[in-house]
């Protein structure tokens, strides 16, 4: 945790890690009322340390859940909060991620959420469904088919332009791209709120 008040917790990657991202968690006053359409997974190296990260979350409060998954060889579980996640068993592919292998993103339309992130974030198409940063570091983006959106995501994504970049051009070019602008009460903030064509919200930050 590298951040704390009362309206917002921050947690980075441990040093030597090698993820760029960190997770913001912030007080909503609405309940979980469906499964989140975006959730993450987290890598294990060995079947060894799948089974103790497994151990370690339940510890901390996590609970395992159905979520029609069936005979699977990852684990799902479900945080304090109801927050579904993923336990993965190893794999190749995951095996430089860090501890965070993945953001999975529910969508109604796999081909098209990738176009529009491969154009928004600029990060590389290395499967159908999945994109990862040019330089291969961190968790991949990944995609997968669902049943339309009903309520606002509990988990979302936040972007940033580029330092010599400003708020307003980028959220231009992603209106371009086809995101639209959305108003979930946010008020008056420093950030832009928009969601993808498949209607998933995601923030703009100021630039980084």
């Amino acid at each position: 945790m590298t951040y704390e008040d009362h309206d917002e917790v921050d947690v980075e990657p441990a040093e030597g890690d090698g993820c760029p991202l960190e997770l913001v968690f912030v007080p909503v006053a609405d309940p979980k009322s469906a499964k989140n359409r975006v959730h993450l997974d987290l890598a294990s190296p060995t079947a060894s340390a799948q089974a103790e990260t497994v151990a370690r979350a339940e510890a901390l409060g996590a609970r395992r859940v159905d979520i029609g998954q069936g005979n699977v060889p990852w684990v799902v579980l479900a945080d304090p909060e109801g927050n579904e996640f993923c336990v993965l068993d190893p794999r190749p592919e995951y095996a430089d991620t860090g501890a965070l292998a993945a953001v999975v993103v529910d969508t109604t339309d796999v081909a098209a959420s990738v176009a529009f992130w491969h154009a928004a974030a600029g990060w590389d198409v290395l499967r159908p469904e999945s994109l990862r940063h040019p330089d291969r570091r961190g968790p991949w983006l990944e995609f997968l088919p669902a049943a339309p959106k009903t309520v606002k995501n509990r988990l979302h994504l936040d972007v940033a332009p580029y330092p010599d970049d400003t708020l307003d051009a980028e959220a231009t070019r992603l209106r371009g791209l086809g995101a639209t602008p959305a108003d979930i009460g946010q008020g008056d903030v420093p950030w832009v709120v928009l969601t993808d064509p498949q209607g998933s919200e995601f923030c703009i930050l100021s630039p980084r």
